[in-house]
């Protein structure tokens, strides 16, 4: 992605480049004139050449380019209404369901039976709606990166059986899910040896190697029929209804079988890869997939067409989170951007409610030992989803907005305004905001534009039991806010008549 601006606010250009592989863009000056140039993969960078026969077409890779006579955030408005036209349809969109994943802050890796049991109470009682089982749950050790594969669950972490415990799942009202990364296989495991040469990328005759595990080919019949057979398995005979497809590692240098050059070959697999996931669709319609790709190496929309949600981070700390949740709808429309929500038992109510902020204008990941907060605590976090899921509905249509303007890393305040779309008969306008204090003045001034000289009804949603103060000032189109923790987070919403 790009953008570039007249520093009078009233000009904007942005664009997007569609590929979950190779790209490059540059700006630059010729004559009078600015240009811009964007698209996929080419020879100098990434070893691109493609072969035409006779009769034979290509397409490139698409570049979605958008032009606004005004400021920014127009510009934004209009590229996350287009992404909602291009995207594949999927019922998660509008319904937004709260997601449980045990992974973050939380079981890290190490699944077990206890403690998911432990967990599923909490879960359900938080308001959740999808237990996802994460990294792990295959292996009967730590020592599993080099050996996946098999994707089969490990008997020595699930003694009682791993259907019986997604059984206990489902009984309680939860859709299951699992973690798994259908694009490698480990060098140890024993499907290495079952799926031919030409299933795996190759350079020189030689298997391509990154951190001990091969790239699958999916242009390769053999590696999508062990891979849907696979999910087919884990669906069917399990159950399962959530997908956390990850890629960890970063071949980039493609592959030299049956291609014109190393990267007609990797875009070929890439895009055969999103045809196995559109047809993962097609086949079973009410499976949710999330692209999560090593913690959001891969948010781009060739992706997140076909994948219904995205993986925005795989950040630990809620005080840096602020500067990721806020800048996320620049990237990806609000229904489809996952930010983690990890209370823990040893932080403040302060932070705890953070976290919780951190997640409100976006997709919810819940995780963290919920199963550990002291009740004062989980009442905290159960309060911030009973506010998700009482304004979700409204997410699916509204558009961003940046009071404080588009975040830096190291910013002391944070703002990210939500405006929702009028319905039918509703003469009021609502706009909701996450505002996060880490450090700086108390006290800051937030322009709203849109609501200058207008009469505004201004509430703390959520956290309500915690010091904070706000006062609108009509003729100014200000809003002042107060936080007097150091480290804090308030949701608010504004209403116009």
């Amino acid at each position: 992605m790009g953008l570039l601006k007249h520093v009078n606010d009233r000009d904007t250009w942005l664009w997007q480049v569609e590929n979950n592989g190779s790209w490059r863009w540059e700006i630059g000056d010729w004559k009078d004139s600015i240009y811009l140039a964007a698209g996929g993969p080419v020879e100098t960078e990434h070893d691109w050449r493609e072969r035409l026969a006779p009769g034979q077409e290509f397409t490139t890779v698409p570049v979605a380019l958008c032009h606004v006579q005004d400021d920014y955030e127009k510009a934004f408005v209009a590229m996350t209404r287009y992404r909602r036209q291009i995207r594949r349809k999927h019922r998660d969109h509008d319904r937004l369901p709260i997601i449980f994943n045990d992974y973050m802050n939380c079981l890290m890796g190490d699944p077990t039976e206890d403690k998911i049991l432990a967990l599923i109470d909490p879960v359900v009682k938080a308001g959740a709606e999808y237990f996802v089982i994460d990294a792990g749950w295959y292996a009967d050790d730590s020592g599993w990166w080099d050996d996946v594969g098999l994707w089969e669950p490990s008997q020595k972490r699930f003694p009682s059986g791993f259907n019986n415990l997604l059984s206990q799942i489902r009984n309680k009202g939860l859709i299951p899910g699992l973690w798994i990364e259908p694009e490698v296989i480990g060098v140890r495991s024993v499907v290495a040896k079952q799926l031919p040469n030409e299933a795996f990328f190759q350079r020189d005759g030689h298997r391509v190697v990154e951190k001990n595990r091969y790239q699958l080919d999916y242009r390769h019949p053999a590696v999508r029929e062990h891979m849907s057979a696979v999910i087919h398995r884990l669906v069917t005979e399990y159950g399962v209804g959530y997908f956390k497809f990850d890629y960890n590692i970063d071949v980039t240098q493609g592959t030299d079988i049956n291609c014109s050059s190393p990267g007609s070959g990797q875009l070929e697999h890439n895009r055969a890869y999103l045809h196995w996931v559109n047809r993962l669709h097609d086949r079973y319609p009410n499976l949710l997939i999330e692209n999560c790709s090593s913690g959001a190496q891969r948010m781009d929309y060739a992706m997140l067409v076909v994948h219904a949600l995205q993986s925005s981070s795989d950040q630990q700390d809620p005080e840096r989170y602020p500067a990721i949740a806020s800048a996320l709808p620049t990237a990806v429309t609000p229904e489809q951007g996952a930010i983690w929500a990890y209370p823990q038992l040893a932080w403040d109510d302060e932070l705890n409610a953070m976290t919780v902020v951190n997640s409100l204008l976006g997709r919810v990941h819940l995780s963290g030992r919920l199963d550990l907060l002291q009740p004062e605590q989980f009442d905290l976090v159960k309060e911030g989803m009973d506010v998700y899921r009482a304004i979700r509905a409204a997410l699916p249509t509204a558009t961003a907005f940046w009071p404080l303007g588009l975040p830096k890393w190291h910013d002391d305040w944070f703002s990210l305004g939500m405006a929702v779309t009028k319905h039918d008969g509703d003469a009021s306008e609502c706009y909701y905001l996450s505002i996060w204090r880490r450090g700086g003045p108390e006290s800051i001034d937030l322009p709203i534009k849109a609501l200058c000289g207008r009469a505004v009804s201004a509430e703390i949603l959520y956290p309500t039991r915690l010091p904070a103060t706000i006062n609108w000032v009509s003729n100014k189109g200000l809003l002042k806010v107060t936080i007097p923790s150091e480290m804090g987070a308030r949701f608010i919403k504004l209403t116009a008549e």
